[in-house]
């Protein structure tokens, strides 16, 4: 069994400037994005992403991340609590942020972004999808730097207490996320993606990939003490994550039989 260390969530104080290893987290996320995402140009040179681009689109999405993200948290969560105090939205430093609500808000920049450059919108999604798992590596590891999003109690060897919740030995669940839906989720789609695959699949297998890993942890991670569990027995972040899933196949589906009828074949994201 082991404590967790209890971190204080102040990296670094300015006077009344407060750095947060939340923040930097998601600081380093969107660096890690932008680093591999310029080595993918690179070692794709013919491809049709310039630096410029992956710069306009990272901004985009930390729009998105942010935005959605707050307001994902709001309306999924703790829309009653808000809705009687709204402005306490923009509280952001007393956290709250919601992956599924920063998914949409990425989405909907996306389109933004496509429709602003008249690109194809999916052709977007692939060179990106790859990426985001970094972000998602980031974001969990604030969470456990944090000591929040803790798990539920356990017996397993590597159980930790979290001093700041009770004494009961947990789940890290936040180091499950880290692995499943950051690094092994990343491996994942940077292998299938070195090879030209059909529009739309790497996104296909983000969704999936995403979805299945997340509802799987959500097994070990405390439910939200005021949701609880919700109908089956399942969390929110399960009953969100499986529209992501269902998503994910009908479009996997749909980016081989399109490129199988032979009416578009694929183009490839990564580096060759």
């Amino acid at each position: 069994m082991f404590v967790h260390p209890q971190f204080d969530p102040v990296a670094l104080q300015l006077g009344p400037l407060a750095l947060r290893w939340y923040g930097l987290m998601y600081l380093l996320g969107f660096a890690l994005i932008w680093l591999f995402g310029r080595y993918r140009i690179d070692r794709n040179p013919e491809g049709v992403w310039t630096r410029n681009d992956l710069d306009d689109v990272l901004f985009y999405g930390i729009l998105g991340t942010i935005l959605g993200g707050r307001l994902g948290y709001v309306l999924f969560y703790k829309f009653s609590d808000y809705l009687a105090t709204p402005w306490k939205v923009f509280y952001v430093w007393e956290g709250g942020m919601s992956f599924h609500g920063g998914f949409l808000g990425v989405v909907i920049a996306m389109i933004w972004f496509a429709r602003s450059r008249r690109r194809d919108w999916l052709q977007i999604t692939d060179f990106i999808a790859p990426l985001v798992p970094l972000g998602l590596a980031a974001g969990r590891m604030g969470n456990f730097i944090n000591a929040e999003l803790w798990g539920r109690p356990a017996d397993v060897p590597w159980a930790m207490v979290f001093p700041n919740v009770d004494r009961i030995a947990r789940h890290p669940s936040q180091l499950y996320e880290f692995a499943l839906e950051g690094v092994v989720l990343f491996a994942i789609l940077w292998l299938f993606t070195l090879k030209p695959r059909p529009r739309g699949a790497a996104s296909a297998l983000f969704l999936i990939g995403y979805g299945v890993f997340r509802f799987g942890v959500e097994y070990t991670r405390e439910p939200d003490g005021f949701l609880g569990l919700l109908a089956l027995g399942f969390s929110m972040g399960q009953w969100l994550s499986l529209p992501m899933i269902a998503a994910g196949a009908g479009l996997l589906a749909w980016a081989y039989t399109w490129t199988r009828s032979g009416m578009r074949s694929g183009t490839g994201t990564g580096p060759r």
